[in-house]
């Protein structure tokens, strides 16, 4: 089977959900709901973030939940949490709002830099698992945690590229290249500090998954542009990491060999 075959056909799931799109956008930030739908379109994506606490779940008020397109699939949030406690009594109540297991954990550890606490993130995760819930937990790219939280039985693990928001790209692709290795069966989804398609390409090329974003999109010039390069940009990667890139080396080697050439 070619690459370009296998690139269309190949599965990605998530807590037996299937995707064909690796691409996985937010809500927050854009200038109006136009807009939003319009990004929406043009990435492609299957799955939006939604962060339970900044949006009214009782839809008497107008919201971005009203603008969301049917076929999409809803991944709440607990985005604004600091404790395993908080995290928990938000995930509950997306379930029971929202009617999903799905939820992406965030437990925040520090609001400057808006790290992730993962100790924090771990509690909370082993107790949503118990409870049947299909956890995406945001975390630093972080081997050892990432093992913890897939034995904890998290579907997949969202390892940041950077700080969220910064759209500073992939700072230690060391990290993620290692992670990869190591977890080979798992699902790693780079989540938080992409700024650009290039950053995202990277992250896919590293043999992430998929890659999260909201920021990079909602805060670009022509968010519509942006999101269909950002479409572009994890396929390609995609298709990158299954090619196997050449190797790097510290000197030239020339295009064409020179066996048999003329003398």
């Amino acid at each position: 089977m070619s690459t370009a075959v296998e690139v269309t056909k190949e599965a990605f799931e998530i807590g037996g959900r299937t995707f064909r799109s690796r691409l996985i956008v937010g809500t927050g930030k854009y200038r109006s709901f136009e807009e939003m739908k319009a990004a929406h379109r043009a990435s492609g994506a299957e799955m939006v973030t939604v962060a339970v606490r900044r949006v009214p779940l009782d839809r008497k008020t107008e919201s971005f939940l009203d603008h969301l397109g049917p076929e999409l699939t809803i991944l709440p949030n607990t985005a604004g949490c600091y404790t395993a406690e908080e995290a928990i009594r938000t995930a509950r109540l997306a379930r029971e709002a929202l009617q999903t297991d799905l939820i992406k954990l965030e437990v925040i550890g520090d609001q400057t830099t808006l790290f992730p606490d993962n100790e924090q993130t771990l509690e909370a995760a082993r107790v949503l698992v118990g409870e049947g819930f299909t956890v995406l937990p945001y975390f630093t790219d972080d081997l050892i945690m990432a093992k913890k939280l897939l034995d904890a039985g998290c579907a997949a693990v969202m390892p940041l590229a950077a700080p969220i928001g910064s759209g500073l790209g992939v700072q230690n692709p060391a990290n993620l290249a290692i992670m990869r290795e190591q977890l080979s069966g798992a699902t790693i989804i780079v989540d938080a500090g992409v700024g650009t398609a290039s950053d995202a390409a990277i992250a896919m090329e590293l043999g992430a998954d998929g890659v999260l974003m909201n920021t990079a999109i909602a805060e670009a010039r022509d968010a519509e542009q942006m999101a269909t390069a950002m479409r572009l940009a994890v396929e390609a990667g995609r298709r990158a990491y299954l090619a196997g890139r050449m190797p790097k080396r510290l000197y030239a080697s020339a295009s064409s060999p020179l066996a048999g050439v003329a003398r």
